[in-house]
């Protein structure tokens, strides 16, 4: 019963997204490759845009590609500013492993029906060269989002927040055997800063580089359990071969 319970919750994390705890609003268009994914045009998921015309989320945001639309340059829902730049989806392609009971290979490509408008509010984030030295531990990330700010709430940010997490690398010492080498950890030991729901599938960001995506925990800020995200370093051969061989 109390493994249930534990799929239960992760589960229930992982569908309804991440939010941004313990951080602060970014200013206006300074995170240039943050990109909302939204549906019915209400912001569910994050994505981080990776080329003009591609953008990385987690699959557990899947949803038929008629149904979505992604949005660039965008800051407040609040209010229309001028600069963001909106696509319908041509298509969804999760990755051929993913497995939405343990969310391992969590990670999905979205393809915009026209490329993106490069400018000064929109840019590609930077992925990692495969022959980089693996994350230490306490490396400084950050993480972004429009997610709740407060654990207890249900209404998302109306301001792109982010917040600095430390990547922990002995993540089995809190999920045992629910880490894969696909995943890796990030926040704080006393707790008090993380993604929770509706930043799931956005980026985290260690020294410039495109690293994580937001994908799932227990709770959210919790002291116990940092939030994990799907390694995108494992995934480049593929993400660089479907962008090279996709037209």
């Amino acid at each position: 019963m109390s493994s249930l319970i534990l799929l239960v919750v992760l589960t229930i994390k992982g569908v309804l997204g991440q939010r941004i705890i313990g951080g602060q609003e970014v200013k206006s268009y300074f995170i240039k490759y943050q990109a909302s994914i939204q549906y019915n045009n209400f912001h569910y998921c994050g994505g981080t845009l990776i080329h003009p015309q591609w953008v990385v989320s987690a699959a557990h945001c899947w949803k038929p590609a008629n149904l979505l639309k992604v949005v660039l340059g965008e800051h407040s829902f609040s209010s229309l500013e001028g600069f963001e730049q909106e696509f319908n989806v041509s298509k969804v392609l999760v990755y051929y492993m993913y497995n939405y009971m343990t969310f391992d290979n969590d990670i999905m490509l979205l393809k915009l029906e026209r490329p993106a408008i490069l400018n000064a509010n929109v840019q590609p984030a930077v992925l990692p060269r495969v022959d980089t030295s693996p994350l230490q531990q306490g490396t400084a990330c950050t993480v972004s989002g429009w997610g709740v700010t407060n654990i207890f709430s249900y209404y998302l940010s109306p301001v792109l927040r982010a917040v600095d997490v430390n990547v922990i690398t002995n993540c089995q010492y809190y999920y045992y055997f629910r880490i894969t080498d696909n995943m890796l950890c990030a926040g704080y030991s006393f707790g008090g800063k993380d993604s929770c729901q509706g930043d799931s599938g956005g980026p985290l960001i260690c020294n410039g580089h495109f690293e994580g995506i937001v994908s799932w925990g227990i709770s959210c800020a919790n002291p116990n359990f940092p939030g994990v995200y799907t390694k995108i370093r494992m995934y480049l051969s593929w993400i660089n071969w479907i962008i090279q061989n996709d037209s």
